[in-house]
């Protein structure tokens, strides 16, 4: 059979040919995209337990090479994803790549029998979403997506302090993320080996293009690969809003963005975005790459309390505690603060990938929705699409 026959069979005959996982039988891992990123989210599995890396994929050899030495004798390394696919001792993979292979590469893992952790965002463009999820869904396979924070207990613990109605009626969300990309320098690029690279597979559905280093090591604010500041990191922060809110979509959306400083990336350096929901609240970002100092959060703002919202902790503040309009805070009414206790493989990890990774391989076991499930990666990889289309267009978007 051709591959492409054998990706255009029904998804009862994928799900069919699927081995079961005994009880006690190990979970049989791949990594696809050995970036940082890929590495970094698949050294989790040895871990967590009852999972092991069989297999390392990257069109680049001293990536992969370097993935299969970090993860052992059974990590086998595999020059082209699809042999990962074709591999009867693998039955989930995990996809580290550029943005521009999420979609795509999901959708031919999972009808080839396969569960999936994908990093968000999980869509390179609108127009991949709707096919994105019906694949998934008439596969039964188990995806989740980068979006780690629906796994991660003080997030999980903000969310329901909202649902009971601490702050009140929350009508602004302003999230934020900083980081400095000036740290680079003005050769911010290591030089690449052309032999040892498939740049033609590397760019697959993009427009075919020569070699350029600085593409490929930041591919994450050139547009044939990735979507800037906005897609790469929003996309972490809508997606926290529009779960906390029960907000699949956006109703209007505005956003502006320049360069002002790093003017060797294609995406802008410095954006705002905003958007209005049905639900009654409006949302807005603030990016910038030239420096990083706070990072990233979330402010959620309601007519009873104020919540801030980081990846070290929560805090509520009522209003009233201090006079209106100050620039300092009381003692907060709850909150969390994460521990920097590293003991053991319990502790938080700092960015929640962990927990997340965890749900993930437990619903492989439980065939059951993950956390992050796929219907909210696309959800919140829509509202990221949307922000830079009105950036780029220059225009005001009406969502029906």
């Amino acid at each position: 059979m051709q591959r492409r026959d054998f990706l255009q069979a029904s998804a009862a005959t994928a799900l069919a040919a699927q081995r079961v996982l005994g009880a006690n039988e190990r979970i049989g891992v791949a990594l696809i995209g050995c970036g940082g990123r890929g590495r970094g989210v698949t050294s989790y599995v040895p871990g967590i337990g009852g999972a092991e890396v069989r297999g390392v994929s990257d069109v680049y050899r001293p990536r992969r090479e370097q993935a299969a030495a970090q993860f052992g004798p059974a990590a086998k390394a595999f020059a082209d994803y699809r042999e990962v696919l074709d591999s009867k001792d693998i039955d989930a993979v995990i996809i580290g790549t550029p943005d521009h292979w999420h979609a795509p590469m999901t959708m031919e893992a999972v009808q080839a029998g396969k569960d999936v952790y994908v990093e968000k965002p999980v869509t390179h463009n609108l127009a991949e979403g709707d096919k994105l999820v019906k694949a998934v869904e008439e596969s039964r396979r188990v995806v989740a997506t980068g979006t780690q924070q629906r796994s991660w207990k003080h997030f999980i613990e903000a969310k329901q302090l909202i649902d009971d109605g601490v702050l009140g009626k929350i009508t602004f969300a302003r999230c934020y993320w900083s980081q400095n990309y000036s740290r680079f320098g003005a050769d911010p690029a290591p030089e690449v080996d052309l032999r040892q690279l498939d740049w033609d597979q590397w760019l697959g559905s993009a427009p075919k293009q020569p070699f350029d280093k600085v593409r490929f090591r930041f591919w994450r604010f050139f547009w044939d690969f990735g979507g800037g500041s906005i897609t790469d990191l929003m996309t972490h922060w809508i997606d926290v809003i529009q779960w906390f809110m029960k907000s699949p979509r956006p109703s209007e959306v505005h956003a502006a963005g320049t360069t002002y400083t790093q003017d060797w990336l294609e995406a802008p350096d410095t954006v705002t975005a905003t958007m209005l929901f049905p639900e009654g609240y409006m949302a807005a970002y603030e990016g910038n790459m030239t420096f990083g100092l706070l990072g990233g959060g979330i402010v959620f703002r309601g007519d009873q309390a104020m919540m801030t919202l980081t990846r070290l902790g929560y805090a509520v503040y009522e209003e009233g505690a201090t006079p209106f309009e100050a620039v300092s805070l009381a003692e907060p009414t709850h909150h969390f603060a994460r521990s920097e206790d590293t003991s053991t493989i319990e502790r938080v990890d700092g960015n929640g990938t962990l927990d997340n990774m965890r749900n993930w391989l437990d619903c492989i076991r439980d065939r059951a929705m993950p956390n992050a499930h796929i219907r909210a990666g696309v959800e919140a990889a829509a509202t990221s699409h949307w922000a830079n289309k009105a950036l780029r267009e220059g225009r005001v978007l009406k969502l029906s």
